[in-house]
């Protein structure tokens, strides 16, 4: 079988990727045009005539639309075709990405944001609901860090390439984070187009026929991800992915009242709100820790956090599916060094050697995020497939990948430059500091509380 799962990796692995590292761009590029361009007055804040607040309001609405939509887009996406589905997200996150060069106030910004959210919400759920069709959950964790990669690889490249951009300002009416906008929402949207080519569908039992529906009558049949003897093997390993695809509204409605979601929601609540904001805010952070820093060095130094988040997605996530049955242990240390990390680059001082040393927590923090979100949304699978089939892992992961992200609402709306007082005390943004602090302890808390549960309760499948 480890053949059969490498040419599906090879078949699947690279599309998401990239899908992954283009909307990741897309999304988070705002966060870096704050601070390019600044010596110009060519800055998101500037150029827009925006406060730092209505940038903090801009990235907030992002994650409304964002939460508000998570569970029917996955719903959606099972009941019609994943691959269409997912295709259909990247071009609108293409689309709405490509249009914000035109913004030019603070009204345009926010129905941007607002759009953006309401397009690309489903997908990151989508992905790992995609993901339980070809492969059984102790298979995941390794695979969703791999793609999950491309988010952080997609950071600390936007941040790379973002001081390029600004060497580009001006060039033909345009300032430099226009550009930006542009080159990363020309590329998304032609990615778009692509997938509907290059993902493959559903797999089918040996004998059943492709379903023709209105979403995909006049598209290409996309070719299967395996064929012969390996779709024999596959579907042999695999049976349950081939047939439980028919859900009903009280087949959700049991998922709905599972409380099994909510440990694994405070979980996703914590580890994502202090990556999204880390993510939006990081060239905020690193100006405030040194003021002398100019543009083209904060893009510089934003891309080591996220080549460390790499570094701990790659390293931990595959020795979590060898140990699948501690994942909760593998999730909580992880999360101890984002606090370790953010403890230090608090309170480790104000002299020049000292801003280096909280520069380092920085990059503590990015190891510590890499393992905790794939981890988080295996365990969602890995518990929610037995007990309720696909209805479980699309209603499931998308309500904790959906509300979890309110954590992302807490971090881009109330931290940082959303919290003007915070940025005057010493040390600097102590109070949004510690706000993450604790939500990374209530994340701890709740996957220990499962781990607990569970072996209180089992986890046998629905109705047994």
């Amino acid at each position: 079988m480890r053949k059969v799962y490498r040419k599906l990796d090879l078949r699947i692995i690279p599309p998401f990727w990239l899908l992954y590292f283009l909307c990741s761009a897309v999304r988070s590029n705002v966060g870096l045009a704050q601070t390019m361009n600044t010596s110009s007055g060519h800055d998101l804040e500037s150029y827009l005539g925006i406060s730092a607040h209505q940038v903090s309001t801009g990235l907030a609405l992002f994650y409304v639309t964002y939460v508000v939509l998570e569970v029917p887009s996955n719903l959606a996406m099972s009941k019609l075709s994943p691959s269409v589905w997912l295709a259909r997200i990247v071009i609108s996150v293409g689309v709405i990405g490509t249009a914000m060069v035109a913004m030019k106030n603070a009204a345009g910004y926010y129905v941007l944001r607002l759009l953006l959210g309401a397009v690309e919400a489903g997908m990151w759920p989508g992905m790992s609901l995609f993901l339980t069709l070809f492969y059984p959950p102790r298979r995941m964790a390794k695979r969703v860090g791999w793609y999950f990669t491309a988010s952080q690889v997609s950071a600390a490249v936007v941040g790379l390439v973002s001081a390029g951009f600004q060497e580009m300002d001006g060039i033909d009416g345009l300032v430099g984070f226009q550009w930006m906008f542009l080159i990363w929402g020309l590329v998304t949207l032609v990615l778009g187009f692509v997938l509907i080519w290059w993902l493959p569908d559903r797999p089918l039992a040996p004998g059943e026929e492709r379903r023709i529906g209105w979403w995909n009558r006049f598209l290409p049949a996309p070719k299967p991800a395996l064929n012969g003897e390996d779709a024999i093997l596959h579907y042999r390993d695999l049976k349950s992915a081939y047939h439980n695809t028919n859900w009903t509204i009280r087949d959700l409605g049991r998922v709905l009242l599972d409380w099994r979601f909510w440990p694994l929601l405070i979980m996703y609540f914590g580890v994502v709100g202090v990556g999204n904001g880390v993510q939006s805010y990081g060239t905020v952070i690193l100006k405030a820790i040194n003021p002398s820093f100019s543009g083209v060095e904060l893009s510089l130094l934003y891309a080591p956090i996220w080549i460390c988040d790499l570094i701990g997605i790659v390293t931990v996530t595959p020795i979590s599916d060898y140990f699948h049955k501690q994942r909760a242990l593998f999730f909580s240390i992880p999360t101890l060094l984002q606090i370790t990390g953010l403890l230090i680059s608090t309170y480790a001082g104000d002299s020049s050697s000292a801003k280096w040393g909280r520069y380092v927590g920085l990059l503590i923090v990015g190891f510590g995020l890499g393992p905790t979100v794939p981890i988080t949304m295996t365990w969602t699978a890995e518990i929610f497939q037995p007990r309720h089939g696909e209805i479980g892992v699309a209603a499931a992961s998308a309500l904790v990948s959906g509300l979890g992200n309110l954590g992302s609402v807490v971090t881009n709306y109330a931290l940082f430059s959303g919290w003007p007082e915070d940025a005057k005390r010493h040390p600097v943004y102590v109070g949004s500091n510690w706000v993450m602090i604790g939500i990374l302890f209530a994340s701890i808390s709740a996957s220990i509380a499962m781990t607990l549960l569970l072996k209180v309760t089992g986890n046998r499948a629905n109705g047994q």
